[in-house]
């Protein structure tokens, strides 16, 4: 470990060339392992059982109910991820760790591509939730999840999971699930930190003594000054984030609150 002149903040030993790829080139031979047992997962993952999901189950989108089975857009499979709704607050009291993931979903075009269609299924009613996702500038396919389909799509999980789904004609089955860090295949933003010195500069992480660490996994390391993160370049350009009356709802109408 090396200190910077002023002493700021610790840096990484300094070699020559040949010596730094030396020492990449072994860790690159970790790596390939790690991503060929990412590749194994993933086959795995591709032969599990699944489970039939009532294909009428309603969702609230733009234009009122529509059954689950209309939700594919005519693709064989559809994720969809199921982000918290806190009623009745202001968007900067929304949830920071759903803000985080789906701030990274705008583009859908390479999806859509494998005959893949993904979509917000929000816990919150649908005018206040789709304010926020105008506000936010999100452009994916947007539903509310009504107290009537809870049951059937969360089955007695909470909001806050990434699930997959299968459509063979007229029927739907859910094939996967994951939450938690699962969910960090929704946000590149990470996987790119992980590839930097400083890495995530979250506390729990195995870094040198002296390493910067700031964050913990409460939601601070997802959110700026009070509010998320990714809604600070909204209210910058000009954008209210005024959900309107319709931010209230009755706790009772959406029981799966973290």
């Amino acid at each position: 470990m090396t200190e910077t002149p002023s002493g700021a903040r610790p840096l990484p030993e300094i070699t020559d060339r040949s010596e730094w790829q030396s020492r990449l080139d072994a860790l690159l031979v970790k790596e390939k392992a790690h991503t060929r047992v990412g590749d194994e997962l993933a086959a795995e993952r591709r032969t599990l059982p699944m489970v039939e999901v009532d294909p009428t189950t309603p969702v609230i989108g733009a234009d009122g109910p529509v059954p689950l089975i209309d939700v594919f857009e005519g693709r064989a499979q559809l994720i969809a991820y199921f982000h918290m709704w806190h009623a009745g607050k202001p968007a900067a009291e929304q949830c920071v760790g759903c803000t985080f993931s789906t701030s990274h979903m705008n583009e859908l075009s390479y999806l859509n591509s494998r005959d893949i269609t993904y979509a917000t299924f929000c816990e919150g009613p649908y005018e206040a939730s789709s304010r926020y996702r105008d506000f936010m500038g999100w452009t994916m396919p947007w539903y509310a999840v009504p107290a009537e389909s809870v049951d059937r799509l969360v089955a007695g999980r909470d909001f806050g999971i990434l699930v997959c789904y299968l459509r063979d004609g007229d029927r739907v089955y859910e094939t996967y699930w994951t939450t938690g860090r699962g969910n960090e295949r929704m946000a590149p933003s990470y996987a790119l930190m992980d590839l930097t010195v400083y890495g995530r500069q979250e506390f729990w992480e195995d870094s040198p003594a002296g390493w910067p660490k700031q964050f913990d996994t409460r939601g601070q390391q997802m959110s700026l000054k009070g509010r998320p993160t990714a809604q600070w370049p909204r209210i910058r350009a000009g954008h209210v984030d005024d959900l309107g009356e319709a931010a209230e709802s009755s706790p009772a109408e959406h029981p799966h609150h973290h």
